[in-house]
């Protein structure tokens, strides 16, 4: 993106001045810009002003145009199975056997707080995240 390296802040805003993202695309190009900007070695203070100056413009689209599910309880726990590849047998040391796993996983059995103390440690996230939310 950029030709030559620019830099000051003020070089950095004129070769790509910072705009409200409003589109996948300029999503894109301002990433494509951080990228640029962070492989190309020292990271400058104004470098680094620029680049937060981006990041703040990448949220706040994210925010307006990126949905993340809210997942709890048992739907987290099914996408974290799934997401690091594991087997219902991986939990056994959990849930003490296969079948208090599938029991669970099949919404046949509730989480005790033992299962969430543990899950929460396995998967290093917060044992809130285990309990269902109230619609």
């Amino acid at each position: 993106m950029f030709t030559t390296e620019p830099n000051s802040y003020v070089e950095l805003l004129q070769k790509f001045p910072p705009r409200p993202i409003k589109s996948e695309a300029e999503l894109l190009a301002v990433q494509e810009i951080i990228d640029t900007l962070l492989d190309s070695g020292e990271i400058t203070p104004e470098k680094q002003d620029y680049i937060n100056v981006l990041g703040i413009l990448i949220h706040e689209y994210e925010e307006k145009h990126v949905s993340i599910p809210d997942l709890s309880g048992i739907e987290l726990l099914k996408a974290l199975i799934n997401e690091f590849d594991l087997k219902q047998k991986d939990l056994v040391p959990i849930f003490k056997t296969e079948s208090i796993v599938s029991a669970i996983l099949n919404g046949q059995r509730k989480f005790t707080v033992e299962h969430i103390e543990k899950l929460a440690d396995f998967f290093n996230v917060s044992p809130s995240v285990f309990f269902s939310r109230s619609p």
